[in-house]
Parts: C-alpha cells; sequence; structure tokens
C-alpha cells in the first residue's frame, strides 16, 4: 500500500496536477483501495490540518508584503540598499542582496519577497547594464532570505506541526539570514568582476544618512516585530497583524502612495495566495496521517538508522533527501508531509528541533529556485521573460553558495542556537 501511495503521489505530479489535489486524489485512492477506513477521514484530517491558531499569520504576512509592495516601502528600501552597497563593484547586485534581507525581516515568504522586489530591482539592475538572466538569478537566490530572517512563515508551519517555539526558531534564523547574505554578495562580487559589471558612484556619508534617516519608518519594522515578540507584547501570529498594520500605517499616511482603492485587488490577491497554500495544507495533513498508519515513518528512520546513527550522517542523508524532493515538490507540501516523519527520527539521535526547523527550512528554500518545479524560479521568469535554462545556468552560482551556507549551519549547531539560547536560555 505504501507504494501505492508514493507511487500514486509522484503519477500524479508527472501528469501536472497541482501538489494539493495530487496528495488529496492519492489518499482518496488509497481510503477506497483499503477499504476499512471511512471516508469522513478526509475531512476530519482536512479540517484538522488547518485548524492551528499559528497558521492565521500566513494571511497577514501576506498582506504585509502586498501593502508594502503598493505603499512604496519595497522602492524605499531599494534606494537606500542602492546608496549602502552600491559603490562596490556589481553594486546593484549587492543592493538586491541587501534590499531582500530587509524585506526578510517583513514579510516572511520568499515568494512575496521575489514578486515584490523583483520587477523594480530586476529593472534597475537592467538599465545599469546587468545581464537579464544575472539580475533574474540574484532576485531569485536573494528572496529566499526571506523564511530564513524572521519573521518566516514556513517557520510558522514547522513550529506548528512539530510543536516547536516559534520565538526561538525565529531567533534561530537571524545568524543564517545574514550567513547566506555575506555568501550571496561574494558570488555576486566574483562574477560581476569577471563580467566587468559597474559600481554606483559614492555619494558620500551625508546623503546616506540623509536616506538612513527618510527610511527610519520602514527599517523599523523588523525590530518592532521581533521585539514585540520577545517582550512578549505580542504573539508570532499577533506580529503579522502588527506588521499589515503598520505597512498599510505607512504606506498610506506617511509616504502616501496607498489608498483605500488599493486595498480591494491587494485582498483578492492576498486570498488567492492564502488559500493555494491552506490547500496544500490541508491535504498535506491527510496524507501525512496515511502515511503514519502506514508506518512509514518507523521505516524510514529504520532504513537511516541501519546506515548509521551519528547526527551528522543521519543530517546528510536529510539534506540530500531534502534537496532532491525540493527540485520536484512544493516546499510547503513537504514541510506538511515529512516534518511528523523526520522529527521523530532527528529527536531519536539527539538534534535540536530548533537547529534541524532551519535546516529543513533553508533546504527548501533551495528547492524554491531549482528546477523544474521551485516556485520562485516561476515567479522571476513571468517577470522576466527568460527560459528556465538560462535561469537554472546563472542562478548555479548562487545555488552553491546557498549550500554553502546550509553545510555551515547543518554541521554547526550554534550558527543556530546562539541567538536562541542567548536570547531565551536553554542550552
Amino acid at each position: 500500500m505504501t507504494v501505492l501511495l508514493i507511487g500514486g503521489l509522484f503519477l500524479f505530479l508527472l501528469l501536472g496536477i497541482p501538489v494539493a489535489f495530487a496528495m488529496l486524489l492519492t489518499s482518496i485512492i488509497y481510503l477506497l483501495v483499503h477499504g476499512n477506513i471511512p471516508l469522513i477521514v478526509v475531512a476530519q484530517q482536512v479540517s484538522v490540518g488547518t485548524d492551528k491558531y499559528l497558521l492565521l499569520a500566513i494571511p497577514f504576512f501576506f498582506l504585509a508584503a502586498e501593502l508594502m509592495g503598493t505603499g512604496g516601502i519595497i522602492a524605499r528600501m531599494v534606494r537606500f540598499a542602492t546608496l549602502v552597497v552600491g559603490p562596490v563593484r556589481g553594486g546593484l547586485g549587492h543592493m538586491n542582496v541587501l534590499a531582500n534581507m530587509i524585506m526578510a525581516g517583513m514579510s516572511g515568504s520568499a515568494v512575496a519577497d521575489a514578486a515584490g522586489i523583483g520587477k523594480l530591482a530586476i529593472e534597475i539592475m537592467r538599465r545599469g547594464g546587468y545581464d537579464l538572466g544575472f539580475a533574474a538569478a540574484i532576485t531569485g537566490a536573494a528572496s529566499t532570505i526571506g523564511p530564513i530572517i524572521p519573521p518566516s512563515i514556513p517557520m510558522v508551519i514547522y513550529g506548528g506541526i512539530a510543536g516547536v517555539s516559534v520565538g526561538r526558531l525565529f531567533l534561530g534564523g537571524i545568524v543564517p539570514g545574514i550567513l547566506m547574505g555575506i555568501f550571496l554578495m561574494v558570488a555576486v562580487h566574483r562574477i560581476a568582476v569577471r563580467r566587468g559589471y559597474p559600481k554606483e558612484p559614492w555619494v558620500g556619508l551625508r546623503a546616506v544618512l540623509v536616506e538612513f534617516w527618510r527610511s527610519l519608518p520602514v527599517l523599523v519594522l523588523p525590530v518592532i516585530i521581533l521585539g514585540g515578540i520577545l517582550s512578549g507584547v505580542f504573539t508570532p501570529t499577533e506580529s503579522s497583524v502588527v506588521a499589515a498594520a503598520y505597512a498599510f500605517l505607512v504606506g498610506t499616511f506617511l509616504l502616501r502612495q496607498l489608498s483605500l482603492r488599493d486595498v480591494g485587488p491587494i485582498l483578492v490577491k492576498v486570498a488567492t495566495e492564502t488559500g493555494r497554500l491552506m490547500l496544500i495544507v490541508a491535504s498535506g495533513t491527510l496524507f501525512a496521517w496515511i502515511l503514519a498508519r502506514e508506518a512509514v515513518p518507523q521505516a524510514l528512520a529504520q532504513a537511516f538508522l541501519s546506515v548509521s546513527r551519528e547526527p551528522w550522517a543521519v543530517l546528510l542523508m536529510i539534506n540530500v533527501l531534502l534537496l532532491l524532493l525540493g527540485c520536484i515538490m512544493d516546499a510547503v507540501a513537504i514541510l506538511v508531509v515529512l516534518v511528523p516523519v523526520l522529527t521523530p527520527l532527528t529527536g531519536a539521535v539527539g538534534i535540536d528541533p530548533v537547529h534541524f526547523g532551519l535546516v529543513m527550512v533553508l533546504n527548501l528554500m533551495i528547492g524554491l529556485i531549482t528546477p523544474p518545479v521551485g516556485m520562485v524560479m516561476f515567479v522571476i521568469m513571468s517577470i522576466t521573460g527568460i527560459p528556465v535554462e538560462v535561469f537554472a545556468r546563472e542562478a548555479l552560482p548562487f545555488i552553491i553558495a546557498l549550500i554553502c551556507v546550509l553545510m555551515l549551519i547543518t554541521y554547526v549547531p550554534s550558527l543556530v542556537l546562539f541567538v536562541p539560547n542567548l536570547v531565551m536560555g536553554g542550552g
């Protein structure tokens, strides 16, 4: 039956059926073939999967990202980032990375960051003399920082399923997110030197400080979100509402680029994206329940532990598995299905759940920019019109840079755990 379950899922995916419906169809076929399980289980598990308070954060983080794009906040961030890192060789590429790092502290979604910053940053780079493929690739790669630097929608999903503190997960993403930015900037610099990409003129410290002051209402939002969570003023879920409300107020009353007539289309877009994601969560919960009933977690744990019980070897095997699955499945679907499968295994060999959460999320973010089904890759391709082979070729150096960061945080757990232990205790 397990072969039928896994084989059916991949068959439906190969046929081009969206992942949510592929999991749902496979689950229903399994129940019909099994015969002894009432179909009411479908309704029960689907409702259980989405009946989590933490998941309320998802639509509000999506809303915050959309309000920031329409309200001029992203444009303000891009201007500030250009002044700060523009004078370095390949400066507009560095601008792209820095702008995504700032945006990461507000939206929590790689797809939202790619769509929000993508059009503006790619057009600026194109006008600045950069190849379109390079601009597209660094935009896609930099957007993967979004769910690592807090807040993070994937971490909310992981925390809700695994029963791990979302606050500790958020704090654990700070150092890895900074490392991702540094490694991507190193890759940008090497490519820029080799291709002779320009650097922006230095406008002087005074101009940078003036732009910093003008951007301060925007830059302070990540501090408000994280500070509010850590101080206990609001929960991670409530922080998403604060982010959306703050973005609305800044875009409407301070920057004056957001009007009430913009809100309707934004809400429709947010509802559509949230519905897509929640359908994956719901159908993935049913699929994961069936996997558990078939004892797949135990079988996978035995297979891994038969190779080695060393944490480093288990993490290596999990990373390889996730990197492969990330190329062919949606990241949220992998989270919903595999978190219940893998966390007992990692717990059995003594791997910290916060550490594993960051490793898993970063791994899946790399999958967002890899063919054939990388969601961020599709967003960037729709913006630029470049073919998949051009994106894949240009993105390769950045994928390698991100895998280097993945290996670092996999085998140096303190890079993840230092900040949560320092701020919240433990370790």
